[in-house]
């Protein structure tokens, strides 16, 4: 069993939203299992479905460029904030960001991918490690394109032209013009930021996160005591309302909470008198998935709960 600690507990509670004294019981019942903690809360009804909580933990920042029909999008992690208002690194995640826009998102290709300076990324990062004093990471990259249309990009709450914590890109393939295409872009794109879709459709959801929210909800619907066949549909209502709400497509758009993302488009095409097809989106979380411990509300779990640090 793996230790049940102030940091774990809180870990669990960023990630779940339930309550400190359920998130000790979950991982006492879990065997200290931090995914099967999650799914014992909400098996029990104790946890949303999938928290979408902005407190990520790892700093860093994320940046977007866009160039004629293409977007790139970066993450670069650093261990604190204030190296992610360092010009250095803000310049690095620029230059980053530019690689991928023109030469694509292949994280092995990309570390060996020169610089302007000369340096490969890969040296430039370890020279920015040893130069600001503090560990930093390549995390991820994408590259989106349209044959013909707009990738319009869209920084939330940016700390600087292209860079901030949350970077979204939006790709439409269109021959409407860009007076269409990039006020329609830059509303989804805020959407996106906001509803954190998982795929653009319901075919693109990964099928493991379906399994599991099958199991959940088979679990659920099991403590009803209703016979097999209303147990059945009860999951698969359960598994569907879950795919509409993660697919992008079927989402409701969050400035009206009723139109569902495709009507949206489809809405725009009509008014502009052509077709325009949302092909693909990106969306970048500084550090979603990545958790870092506070000390200071650790100590207050420990204090409360009986926990040691």
């Amino acid at each position: 069993m793996a230790e049940i600690t102030a940091a774990t507990v809180k870990e669990l509670r960023d990630r779940s939203g339930a309550g400190m004294m359920d998130c000790k019981k979950a991982l006492t019942e879990s065997g200290g299992d931090m995914e099967a903690a999650i799914d014992w809360l909400r098996t029990k009804g104790l946890a949303a479905a999938q928290k979408k909580s902005s407190r990520t933990a790892a700093e860093g920042l994320v940046g977007v460029a866009v160039a004629g029909t293409a977007g790139a999008a970066a993450e670069v992690n650093s261990e604190t904030d204030f190296v992610a208002k360092n010009e250095q690194f803000q310049q690095f995640v620029r230059e980053v960001t530019g690689i991928v826009l023109a030469a694509g998102d292949d994280m092995d290709g990309l570390k060996a991918a020169k610089m302007p300076s000369g340096a490969t990324v890969g040296d430039a990062l370890t020279n920015n490690i040893a130069t600001i004093g503090e560990n930093q990471s390549l995390r991820r990259a994408r590259r989106l394109n349209v044959a013909q249309g707009a990738v319009i990009p869209y920084v939330h709450n940016a700390q600087a032209p292209g860079l901030g914590k949350i970077g979204v890109l939006v790709a439409l393939e269109s021959d409407a013009g860009v007076d269409v295409l990039e006020p329609l872009g830059k509303q989804l794109a805020m959407h996106i930021a906001a509803a954190f879709p998982l795929a653009l459709d319901e075919s693109g959801l990964d099928q493991d996160v379906l399994d599991r929210e099958r199991q959940i909800a088979a679990e659920k619907a099991a403590e009803s005591g209703k016979p097999a066949d209303i147990i059945a549909k009860m999951v698969d209502g359960a598994v569907k309302k879950f795919a509409k709400e993660n697919a992008l497509l079927s989402q409701l758009f969050v400035i009206d909470n009723k139109t569902p993302i495709a009507d949206v488009v489809a809405k725009a095409g009509k008014a502009a008198g052509t077709t325009i097809t949302l092909k693909d989106f990106v969306r970048f979380q500084l550090g979603e998935g990545i958790e870092k411990e506070e000390s200071d509300f650790a100590a207050e779990v420990a204090a409360t709960a009986g926990l040691t640090k």
